[in-house]
């Protein structure tokens, strides 16, 4: 078998990623070593940036209708209620920002809808396909599966977590640190005698004791439960477990916890891998960098990932761009990973508030190869940066970007002939934006940012349009 792209892993990287080659007409298949896909509510927030990506990739309703917004937190002591916690900074939606505030929708649910999503398009998952070795050579990348199968690529993506098989295979390693030696058991479970309006906090109580939280999971009947162990302690998973867990640090009797869902049990710790591109394999998501779970960065900078890529390889296989276009995907987003994981880090410590960069609204590329800031004067909005949204001769920023074109935004300038494969805004001076030529790449970004046109159709060319 001969696919242009091999996805491994279909959890919201590869999934996301599938998505994004599938609606450009790439040949591409995302395998799963596991029979279905993940079961568990674990990376449950969706940031404004992410919530713009799922716009563009034509999930965001279904997304919206799968889940809700966070509830403030409830903090408890000896069965009383002691006041609330804001758990997030507040955000208001302005014009150039339409999604302020993270929404919450079990990481389960998300696949669903990105997996129903992908097999609109016509994309595929193979799950029960373990890969268990890789040969790469200078044309291509041949996969070998447990079941004695193999897959031959023109490019292999790994997005298959941060134990990936495809990553130890390559001799990539991991650079990191345990953010908290304590244990941490995390489950979604069906619970009596809370209220769903409060996401309910319980702090330590006595001496080596770690927090509960029980947080109601928006679309669902579940509850998530998350509770700080003792280091070197055994974390059981089981329902007795979770129960005695729940009754232990809370008022909540052990029986109260009626069902145990799916749980699991981890170490706080971060990661970062020493190379996000070995020839023409791929590291993305997890196993491209770990993160603590505080301040919900991890899946949203995993799908961030599959969204720098998936347009640049379609650049490279359909359209005639330079092979060396690849190599912007780890000059990109290795560095964005590193800062996310330490802030990640730091909220997870109480150093960090989750507030305006955990919207990761603010993330951009303006030291890229591939940013152009052709002004002598850049305005608020310059090349790198993330296109806002907006309204440009009656037309929706947002509405006009979504798609995998590029779009070029001319206000108050006049706009310039450009390949018909890019669309083109004209309007007065805007906003956000306030006066010039902003040519906006397929993620989002703005690649190059002029007054006038000189270098712009020299830009494009590095892309293959003409």
């Amino acid at each position: 078998m001969l696919v242009d792209v091999l996805i491994v892993g279909a959890g919201p990287t590869g999934l996301a990623l599938g998505i994004d080659l599938a609606r450009r007409g790439v040949d591409a298949l995302v395998v799963e070593r596991a029979e279905a896909l993940f079961p568990g509510s674990r990376g449950k927030g969706i940031q404004p940036r992410t919530m713009e990506v799922f716009d563009d990739l034509g999930v965001l309703d279904a997304i919206r209708a799968a889940g809700g917004g966070y509830p403030v937190g409830m903090i408890w002591r000896d069965g009383k209620r002691m006041g609330e916690h804001r758990m997030f900074d507040p955000a208001e939606v302005t014009e150039d920002s339409p999604y302020a505030e993270p929404w919450m929708v079990p990481q389960w649910r998300t696949q669903e809808v990105l997996y129903a999503r992908l097999a609109e398009l016509g994309g595929k998952v193979a799950f029960g396909r373990e890969a268990t070795g890789i040969t790469p050579d200078e044309d291509g990348v041949t996969v070998g599966f447990a079941d004695g199968g193999a897959i031959r690529a023109r490019y292999v993506v790994a997005a298959d977590g941060g134990r990936s098989a495809v990553r130890r295979a390559l001799g990539v390693g991991m650079t990191g640190e345990t953010v908290d030696p304590s244990p941490t058991l995390v489950a979604d479970v069906r619970i009596t005698g809370l209220d769903r309006d409060h996401w309910h906090l319980f702090p330590p109580c006595g001496e080596g004791e770690g927090f509960l939280a029980v947080c109601p999971l928006a679309g669902t009947e579940d509850f998530q439960v998350t509770a700080q162990l003792t280091e070197g302690t055994s974390v059981d998973v089981s329902l007795e477990g979770v129960r005695e867990v729940v009754g232990a640090r809370s008022h909540l009797a052990p029986e109260d916890v009626t069902e145990v869902r799916w749980a699991s049990n981890f170490m706080p710790r971060t990661a970062l891998a020493d190379r996000f591109r070995v020839g023409r394999v791929f590291l993305a998501g997890d196993a491209a960098h770990v993160h603590s779970p505080a301040g919900g960065q991890g899946l949203n900078t995993s799908v961030q990932d599959a969204y720098n890529l998936g347009w640049k390889l379609d650049a490279v296989l359909r359209d005639g761009a330079a092979e060396a276009l690849l190599d912007t995907y780890e000059e990109e987003r290795r560095p964005v990973a590193a800062g996310v994981l330490g802030l990640s880090t730091s909220v997870h410590r109480g150093e960090v508030r989750r507030g305006v960069a955990t919207r990761q609204l603010g993330l951009g590329y303006r030291e890229s190869s591939l940013t152009v800031e052709a002004r002598a004067v850049p305005g608020a909005v310059r090349a790198g940066d993330r296109a806002p949204d907006g309204v440009v001769d009656g037309v929706r920023l947002f509405d006009a970007f979504r798609g995998p074109h590029w779009t070029l935004v001319a206000v108050g300038v006049v706009a310039p002939g450009v390949p018909g494969a890019v669309r083109v805004l004209r309007g007065g001076a805007q906003g956000a934006y306030g006066r010039g030529l902003f040519l906006v790449r397929p993620d989002g970004y703005v690649g190059w940012a002029g007054d006038q046109e000189t270098g712009l159709l020299d830009y494009l060319v590095r892309f293959g349009l003409r």
